[in-house]
Formats: structure tokens, C-alpha cells, sequence
């Protein structure tokens, strides 16, 4: 996108392109028809700071990836800028937004509850699925003596309460599988590797650095597979 003065309420003025090309204009096409603003082109930095791709031999710079948002919040973000260091395994450098928003707490959504989930698959052996009909069925002839005529919320809860426990009797509580950690010190040394691969791309962009960075992406992500496949 560039810094035509017809598209300047919707992408401002801080492209590091002049014309804007036919994905920039379709881009710009789609914000207006969707009410949304290109924040990305809209604050001074540093053209290295805007650039979001660089190609490889470190001749042609770009600003491909953008951040939108609806016009009526666009006052929520306050910068927008790439940083050429993050590590991001990609030929895109990140780009980060800075935002402010105020959120309003709903009291009530905010209390949290801990529901307790049964197992039950195991309804699916014969054995468990009648101990459990028989033990629901005890509860409910108890219930049977009782007279909730006038009060049917103590009813409702009766029926509730005498559900469960026969379901924690006869089935048992569902047991969350316990992920397995794998990003060890191993991986770290990978990062580091990757990392200073990196910057020594970024600081001179000579072939024996494009290919150690390629080659050392490589070794991470096939580490990083590894690693998880074992757990």
C-alpha cells in the first residue's frame, strides 16, 4: 500500500512504499467496505521498523504484513512496528501492536466453577452399567417417601444431588490426561543457535550466512518434532 492521498483515512500516511500495487488497493478495498483501518501504516518509525520481509541476499525490503481493526477502536492501539531480532523460525520479521483497552467484568461471569466431569465411558462395560442403574434406582425409590409438593426447587436439587453421587460411585471421575513437558535444555541450546543464526544474517547477509541460518532452522524444527513425537 502506498501514501496515495484518496486512501489516507484508511491507511494513513507512514507506508514505505509511494503507489500502492493491486493487493493494495483490493486491501484497501475490503477495509472500507468492512468499516476497518490499517493501523500498521499510521505511525512514524524508522523504515526498518516497518519493513515486515526482507529477501534473501538483503536487496529488497517489503511491508506485507499489516494489523486492521474495526474504525470505532481504533484509538485502542497505540504503536504498531516490527522487530527484526524476534526469533520467528519465518522470512517475516513479527510485528507487534500495542494496545489499550478497558474491559468491563460481569461480577457473576467472573466467579469460577469447578464442575466435576464423570468417566463415562466406562457406561460401556455391562458390569459398571448395571451396578450404576441399580444404585440410581435405590436413590430414587428413597426419593419416593419424601413430599416436595411445595417446594420444587428442594425437589430439583434432591434429583441433582442423588444423580451425581450415584454417578461418582458407580463410574468415577473423569482423570485429565497429564501433558508431558519436552522443551528441555536441549531445546534452548536449538533457540540460541537459531537466534544467533539470525543476527548474524540481519548484520551481513553474505550466502554462507543464508545457508548457515537455513540449515540451522532446519536442525531445530527436526529436533523440535522429535522431541514431541516421544513424549
Amino acid at each position: 500500500m502506498g501514501k496515495e492521498n484518496i486512501f489516507k483515512t484508511t491507511i494513513g500516511n507512514e507506508s514505505t512504499h509511494q503507489d500502492s500495487n493491486n493487493n493494495g488497493v483490493r486491501l484497501v478495498n475490503f477495509d472500507t467496505t468492512k468499516n476497518l483501518g490499517v493501523k500498521s501504516t499510521m505511525f512514524p518509525h524508522r523504515n526498518i521498523h516497518k519493513y515486515t520481509w526482507t529477501s534473501p541476499d538483503g536487496n529488497t525490503h517489503n511491508q506485507l504484513d499489516h494489523v486492521l481493526i474495526e474504525r470505532r477502536r481504533q484509538s485502542s492501539i497505540l504503536d504498531v512496528r516490527s522487530f527484526r531480532v524476534a526469533d520467528c523460525d519465518s522470512d517475516h520479521y513479527l510485528v507487534v501492536a500495542k494496545l489499550r483497552e478497558r474491559l468491563a467484568v460481569n461480577k457473576k461471569s467472573a466467579k469460577k466453577f469447578e464442575r466435576e466431569r464423570f468417566n463415562l465411558r466406562k457406561l460401556n462395560e455391562l458390569e459398571v452399567k448395571e451396578k450404576y442403574q441399580i444404585e440410581i434406582t435405590n436413590r430414587f425409590a428413597a426419593l419416593e417417601n419424601l413430599d416436595f409438593d411445595e417446594d420444587v426447587n428442594m425437589a430439583w436439587e434432591n434429583i441433582k444431588e442423588n444423580i451425581k453421587t450415584s454417578a461418582k460411585e458407580s463410574l468415577g471421575l473423569h482423570e485429565w490426561k497429564q501433558h508431558k513437558l519436552w522443551f528441555d535444555t536441549e531445546c534452548l541450546d536449538f533457540l540460541d543457535q537459531r537466534k544467533l543464526a539470525k543476527m548474524r544474517w540481519i548484520q551481513d547477509r553474505s550466502r554462507s550466512n543464508v545457508d548457515n541460518l537455513n540449515n540451522v532452522r532446519r536442525d531445530a524444527s527436526r529436533h523440535f518434532r522429535k522431541k514431541r513425537r516421544h513424549i
